[in-house]
């Protein structure tokens, strides 16, 4: 299936879940913050969040500066 993250069209298996795509790519334990079509998704509920076709996914990484 097919989905987008952070615009940018990938291919998941079926049943994938937002953990399954956190680690397909290699992103970090902490720092990150995930969105599904436009709504923030708790960390907690990230290994139960089934994807479904054409979701669009926004990682966002905390960043520091000033």
């Amino acid at each position: 299936m097919t989905i987008k993250v952070n615009n940018e069209k990938i291919s998941v298996e079926n049943n994938a879940t937002i953990e399954t795509i956190v680690k397909q790519m290699n992103l970090p334990s902490f720092g990150v913050a995930i969105a599904r079509n436009n709504k923030m998704v708790p960390r907690a509920e990230w290994s139960t969040t089934l994807l479904q076709e054409d979701d669009s996914i926004v990682v966002v990484k905390a960043a520091c500066g000033g």
